[in-house]
């Protein structure tokens, strides 16, 4: 069986990256946001994961993708991007477009002078796992721009929360 996947990125410009916390309806720029995060936490060892997960329901797909700051004396703080688009049948075609929402994000904090620790992919290393055909294409991509990927079954806490909301 083969596969043929269309890596397309985009520049998000700054109105799209508009991000809420799980406490709260207000939405807020990202980079400002992260930063503000940094700077508070200064001292402390921080972590910061990404993450995207997709779930079809009715005649639509909802793609959560979600930062995770890992802080040592404090635990997790976990922010959000929910999104709704027209039902994307396609397994693989949704499943591909968590890696590029995922990318987006670690992107345009690179682009902002943030450095994301891991980009962590909703996929199964385990080869009877139906995501397993997207992991080595997506672990690939992912480390081509310079980040490092995770893929279960590992602690992925970026995956975690966006599973959790999109849900």
């Amino acid at each position: 069986m083969r596969f043929v996947f269309s890596i397309h990125i985009v520049y998000t410009n700054k109105k799209d990256m508009k991000f809420k916390k799980l406490t709260g309806p207000t939405t807020f720029e990202l980079a400002p946001y992260v930063k503000e995060i940094i700077l508070k936490n200064k001292g402390f060892d921080m972590q910061i994961y990404l993450g995207c997960d997709s779930q079809n329901r009715s005649h639509k797909t909802t793609y959560a993708t979600t930062v995770v700051f890992h802080i040592t004396h404090s635990g997790c703080h976990v922010i959000y991007k929910k999104e709704q688009m027209p039902i994307i049948k396609d397994m693989w075609t949704r499943l591909w477009k968590e890696t590029e929402r995922s990318c987006e994000v670690a992107l345009y904090l690179r682009e902002h002078g943030i450095e994301v620790s891991t980009i962590d992919l909703d996929y199964n290393t385990d080869p009877t796992k139906k995501s397993n055909k997207l992991v080595s294409a997506a672990v690939g991509y992912v480390e081509s721009l310079g980040f490092k990927a995770r893929c279960k079954p590992e602690l992925l806490p970026g995956a975690y929360a966006a599973d959790n909301i999109v849900n």
